[in-house]
């Protein structure tokens, strides 16, 4: 079979190549799929995107051979299911990769925030060794409101609890077992916002979460609190983010994702696009939040660790091994 993997860098292309059974042809295109690409994947019988590579109805079109999608993520909301479903395409993703590694990212995050070590570094590599303004805060004894206790999000209140911190969580699946050994509370979305110092967003992204964290509930957030997304940008407002960081409601924000994000890599063409004002403001916003002193903003890197890098391939070989041998693994609906 021929497959074709793309946003692929030079050092994964040679792992995959030496864990996917050599009968088959690889094709590989380094960046983001564009129209452009598709003549040269058009007889690919599987393709396997990475999440900035939109898999939509018009491009699958023109992918007649198509029969696989593996996704080198968790996450899918970048395949157009409806078309994959219509045409009998599987679609298998990579349900576990890096719940430590993410969660370790988040604690960068809450870290950098609490500590200052952003707005230190800064002023330290300008020459100025002042404290004036870098006192930061324990995280002892502080309430952190972990918002999705699945496999990352418990991984996270196991780090905070070795912090000494107190742990609410908010999920719409509730496990007794892991509240008791872990010694968290369960409690209400509008709850937790209310009484949490830092609040940690690792829900998955879909139309049930959707600005999770909208305009009407971002100001039950203790004032004061930080707010930290390694999940999806989709789950926050940009709008209410913004206005609530000016207003002060939240001190700050440990960003690893945006609402909109890639229209941050393709701002020429956002520019050209006028039937998307939307798109365009989301854009501008992000510009003038990732600019506050109080914002900590990665670019989607806490899954890249290289662990965790290699456990995605190694997934993604698996799944593709599985539909060639006809017994597909991870199969998303």
């Amino acid at each position: 079979m021929k497959i074709a993997f793309l946003e692929l860098q030079p050092w994964e292309e040679g792992y995959l190549r030496k864990h996917i059974d050599g009968t088959h042809e690889i094709v590989s295109i380094h960046e983001v799929l564009e129209d452009k690409h598709l003549n040269k994947i058009a007889d690919a019988e599987i393709v396997s995107p990475f999440i900035y590579s939109k898999l939509t109805a018009e491009r699958m079109a023109r992918l007649p051979k198509l029969r696989m999608i593996a996704t080198r993520s968790t996450g899918f909301d970048h395949i157009d299911m409806a078309e994959t479903a219509k045409r009998w395409i599987t679609v298998c993703n990579v349900p576990f990769y890096g719940e430590n590694t993410v969660a370790e990212h988040t604690f960068a995050l809450i870290l950098a925030l609490s500590r200052k070590v952003h707005e230190a570094f800064v002023r330290v590599r300008a020459g100025n060794f002042s404290l004036d303004g870098l006192r930061g805060f324990d995280l002892k004894d502080k309430t952190i409101g972990v918002v999705g206790a699945g496999r990352i999000g418990l991984h996270v209140i196991r780090i905070a609890r070795g912090f000494g911190m107190k742990v609410l969580a908010f999920d719409v699946k509730q496990d007794s077992f892991w509240a008791e050994v872990l010694g968290f509370e369960y409690a209400g979305l509008d709850d937790l916002l209310g009484r949490s110092d830092i609040i940690t967003l690792h829900a998955p992204y879909n139309r049930h979460t959707h600005h999770l964290i909208n305009r009407d509930n971002i100001h039950q957030i203790k004032r004061g609190a930080i707010l930290i997304n390694t999940a999806r940008g989709g789950l926050v407002n940009t709008d209410a983010l913004l206005k609530a960081l000016d207003d002060g409601t939240i001190a700050g924000a440990g960003l690893d994702v945006l609402e909109g994000e890639e229209s941050i890599y393709e701002e020429s063409a956002l520019l050209g696009d006028a039937t998307n004002p939307e798109k365009l403001r989301t854009a501008i916003q992000n510009h003038v939040i990732l600019k506050k002193p109080n914002v900590v903003f990665t670019p989607h890197n806490a899954f890249n660790s290289q662990e965790a890098l290699e456990r995605i391939l190694d997934t993604t070989a698996d799944n593709i091994a599985a539909f060639a041998a006809g017994a597909p693994r991870h199969i998303v609906h």
